[in-house]
């Protein structure tokens, strides 16, 4: 099973296989929509707020994504795993490498 994805500003849709995060998907399809760092939920340069959808997250750090944060749909792409059709907002500058 596959959720798909979307980023606010691009056309492009793409597919997020279940229990796989959002952060792996990109890589796998070769997206470079967000920054990567440590892929362990503790930098935050992957950070990305969910517009639409449902999904749950692993564990990431409170230095990077406050409680109230998360409450207003904060995640980082690395721990963040779809649920559903997901709309993200990337807090960084969009990037697409083919």
């Amino acid at each position: 099973m596959s959720h798909r994805i979307r980023f606010e500003g691009l056309d492009e849709v793409f597919e997020c296989r279940n229990n796989e995060s959002v952060l792996v998907a990109m890589e796998r399809l070769g997206l470079a929509v967000v920054p990567v760092g440590c892929r362990g939920g503790g930098c935050g340069v992957c950070k990305v707020r969910v517009l639409d959808g449902w999904y749950h997250t692993g564990k990431m750090s409170r230095a990077q994504v406050t409680e109230q944060e998360e409450r207003e749909g904060y995640a980082l792409a690395c721990r963040l795993y779809p649920d559903g059709p997901l709309v993200l907002q990337a807090i960084g500058k969009l990037v697409r490498v083919t």
